[in-house]
């Protein structure tokens, strides 16, 4: 029997409707695969559309097989970087090494994407919009599961039923809070800040990236082509800077003070940063829970796991955990398809949340004699080649699922 035949004999029954909180990667990707396993799915989006621009992202190991699986792999390997250059400073500005990015990344060339974060969730938009509903401009308010499904209210007043409903939506995850309770509890913050703009290229920089360090701080610029460069500000923090995650004007104010001696391009940047309208700004941070489901609510990606960015792992933990999610509903109801998530996919994100503290040595030491140490370390990596990729990268082969007959 054909996947076709398959779907097509599972739609005489009426289709299991399901909700997915967020369309930034891991919903669309979930939401794809639940319509190919014969669901109805809607897909609800705070953002008035898809999310365009962003920073660089990586796609490696396991992650590029899902995307081969959804046909939108040729597009992302027209769309991919190809960074070829990363530069570190001291903080004088002087030259510690000049190194190929998978050297540090753990990266496989020929084989691995790094593509504008915008340009992914373009095509993965693309590759279900048709078969979804999408409702922009709107938001869970409230979830109640005391009767046979999710009754669901929106902000924007309508209210639904869905047997089924999914937290896709990021590190301070709303569908989590509802669920299992405030932030606090599984945000496990790991001691630096940071902030990332665009701002023009005026440097001559063309697909590299220039690092300058000083002990607990940071500066880069990320030139994905010629005409802008994404800047990039981190330092350490004892603590989550709570009071300015959502206060833009302290975040600027909070960055400016703590760059407010560096030398290099960093008075520059922090000009920028004053007036740019694209500045991110957050914790460097891990969600860790003890389960990822209660009831017939589940969370996937940053919602569930968040990794941060010193892994390298993010975006492709929501690509595989949105594979597997659905693929655990594709044969099974709901209670045996959320232990079977947890069951295959936890011990690959246990894996690759792990990795942060390599990241984190590398890129951001913390003391004099730390960042010493971190530049010998790169001065020796110059003349080493690049790794065969790191094995948690890939730790996970994809099964095969097949839609309920």
């Amino acid at each position: 029997m054909t996947l076709t035949d398959q779907q097509t004999k599972t739609r005489t029954t009426p289709r299991r409707k399901v909700l997915i909180s967020g369309a930034g990667i891991a919903g669309p990707v979930l939401a794809y695969w639940l319509n190919r396993y014969g669901y109805a799915v809607t897909v609800v989006e705070k953002a008035g559309a898809p999310r365009s621009g962003g920073y660089p992202i990586d796609v490696r190991g396991t992650a590029l097989d899902v995307v081969r699986r959804m046909g939108i792999l040729p597009r992302l390997r027209d769309s991919h970087i190809d960074l070829r250059r990363l530069t570190f400073l001291e903080e004088d500005g002087s030259a510690v090494a000049l190194l190929h990015p998978h050297t540090v990344t753990g990266g496989v060339a020929g084989r691995d994407l790094e593509v504008r974060r915008g340009d992914l969730t373009d095509a993965l938009y693309t590759a279900v919009r048709d078969d979804a509903e999408f409702l922009f401009n709107d938001s869970i308010d409230t979830l109640d599961q005391s009767g046979h499904g999710v009754d669901v209210t929106f902000r924007g007043g309508s209210s639904r039923t869905f047997d089924m409903v999914f937290g896709a939506d990021g590190m301070h995850s709303r569908t989590r809070e509802m669920l299992f309770g405030p932030e606090e509890r599984f945000h496990h913050y790991l001691g630096y800040c940071f902030a990332v703009f665009t701002m023009r290229n005026t440097f001559g920089l063309s697909h590299e990236t220039v690092m300058w360090n000083a002990p607990g701080r940071a500066a880069a610029l990320y030139a994905v082509g010629d005409d802008e460069v994404h800047a990039f500000l981190n330092f350490a923090q004892p603590e989550p800077p709570f009071d300015a995650f959502r206060d833009p004007r302290a975040q600027r104010d909070l960055v400016a003070t703590v760059f407010a001696d560096a030398g290099w391009e960093v008075p520059g940047m922090l000009a920028a940063l004053r007036d740019a309208d694209d500045v991110f700004f957050d914790a460097v941070s891990q969600i860790r829970m003890p389960r990822w489901s209660s009831g017939r609510v589940a969370l996937v990606g940053d919602a569930a796991w968040a990794p941060s960015f010193l892994t390298g792992q993010g975006t492709s933990l929501s690509l595989v955990g949105a594979y597997m999610l659905a693929g655990s509903l594709a044969e099974r109801d709901h209670a045996t398809g959320f232990a079977a998530y947890e069951h295959s996919t936890r011990e690959f994100v246990t894996m690759n949340q792990a990795l942060v503290g390599k990241g984190g040595a590398t890129l951001f030491p913390t003391t004099s004699q730390a960042l010493k140490e971190r530049n010998d370390r790169l001065r020796n990596l110059s003349a080493m080649p690049a790794e065969e990729g790191r094995p948690a990268h890939s730790a996970l082969t994809l099964p095969e699922f097949t839609p309920t007959s």
